[in-house]
């Protein structure tokens, strides 16, 4: 392969991998703007981030046969189309039911561009470059919640929220045609896989029924919800509990980001002198210490602006260090249908991240503590999982050689 064609495939599988993390985050600055517009609460407008998750969740299962049986071209063809009306439809939408609808769409939509750059990946390069690859995806993805927040703050301030979205409709044409013209057809069609429920859904339950698998997918799905719960609930913590206005916001979301990529590369390092079991429980323990401890300051209302931001700081990089782990360990037992069960742990980990961002929506109005009561709540359970559900695994199984296992959500 050419460095130029290489280039080009990873600019591409790129885009189509931070399409998702900036429809997420892009509008968040917006939405004291579209409360206003919509003539509702703040907290009714973070339920379009829940919908937006349970479409991501759901289109998880959907496209993994969908891409094995169609191959990737066709179905991912039409979920950018089905991403572009979506956006097109959140431009002009006047009411929160309609616009909560449509991110269920949108998102159904992007999952098509997530899920199939992850299986073009393990098409187009040899396995020895995998890892490589998936690092610099893992770096698009990471730098997503650092540009979007910022860049939607600005064009929120100056342009007003609906251009996000007139934005996002405009990136998902062009990577909708960059894909057609540049992606080849990497992976042949197989007839063979059936469509219907049943062999899919009993597919997932053996995936399911393995002890190493429904241990660390839901210890780390749990812990990672506390990430949901966050995003969920800044545009209110800080637009409206703290008062700073939009492009602030964005930069904070900027600065908070930078936790949760540097744990992620310092994960690398420390993984040199520990395997990744030890690495979870450490950054499980850390982040139940520094959630109570976020909760004893926060019911004593001894937090300001800064001293939040570096609370959250801390328990965003925990994060960073448990997740790669998790999502390792989750999938290491299997060889044959690493797919199944990549869908099946990214549909855990966005269905329990609806479900937070659901709860910050409920209880979350004018006061930080039911956010830092959901986020440690669900480090204490994830904790009391990863403890008791180890002793069902008799021996762990990770995957061997040098390949670190890198998930692109």
């Amino acid at each position: 392969m050419t460095k130029t064609r290489y280039i080009k495939l990873i600019l591409i599988l790129g885009s189509l991998t931070a399409l998702g993390p900036f429809s997420i985050d892009m509008y968040l600055p917006g939405f004291a703007g579209i409360a206003k517009d919509l003539n509702t609460s703040v907290a009714n407008v973070s339920m379009t981030l829940s919908s937006y998750f349970i479409g991501i969740s759901a289109g998880q299962l959907l496209y993994g046969p969908l891409l094995d049986r169609f191959g990737r071209k066709k179905p991912l063809f039409i979920g950018l189309l089905v991403y572009i009306l979506a956006s097109l439809g959140c431009v002009f939408v006047t009411d929160i039911d309609t616009f909560i609808g449509l991110r269920f769409i949108q998102a159904v939509g992007s999952c098509a561009a997530t899920v199939a750059s992850v299986s073009m990946v393990r098409d187009l390069f040899p396995v020895k470059d995998i890892p490589k690859v998936f690092s610099l995806l893992m770096l698009v993805v990471g730098l997503s919640p650092m540009l979007a927040p910022t860049i939607g703050g600005y064009v929120t301030a100056d342009y007003g929220w609906h251009t996000v979205f007139f934005i996002l409709m405009c990136m998902g044409i062009v990577i909708l045609i960059a894909a057609q013209i540049v992606l080849p057809n990497s992976y042949l069609p197989d007839t063979s896989i059936s469509l219907k429920p049943k062999p899919i859904i009993t597919n997932f339950i053996s995936i399911l029924k393995e002890p190493q698998f429904y241990t660390y997918a839901f210890a780390g799905a749990i812990a990672f919800s506390g990430l949901f719960t966050y995003v969920a609930a800044s545009p209110i913590l800080f637009m409206d509990i703290f008062e700073v206005d939009a492009k602030t916001y964005g930069w904070i979301f900027a600065f908070m980001s930078l936790s949760f990529i540097s744990a992620s590369q310092l994960n690398s390092l420390l993984l040199r002198k520990f395997n990744s079991e030890q690495m979870i429980l450490g950054a499980l323990v850390s982040q139940a210490g520094i959630s109570v401890l976020f909760l004893i300051l926060a019911m004593n209302d001894l937090l300001g602006l800064y001293e939040t931001i570096a609370m959250l700081f801390l328990f965003l990089a925990c994060l960073g260090i448990s997740n790669p782990n998790t999502a390792g360990l989750t999938l290491a037992p299997f060889s044959r249908n690493a797919g199944s069960a990549s869908a099946l742990m990214g549909a855990i980990q966005l269905g329990l991240g609806a479900l937070a961002s659901f709860a910050v929506g409920v209880f979350v109005k004018n006061s930080m503590l039911p956010m830092v009561w959901i986020m440690t709540v669900s480090t204490i359970l994830a904790l009391i999982i990863l403890i008791f559900g180890k002793r069902n695994i008799k021996k762990t199984i990770t995957n061997s050689g040098d390949e670190e296992i890198v998930i692109v959500h």
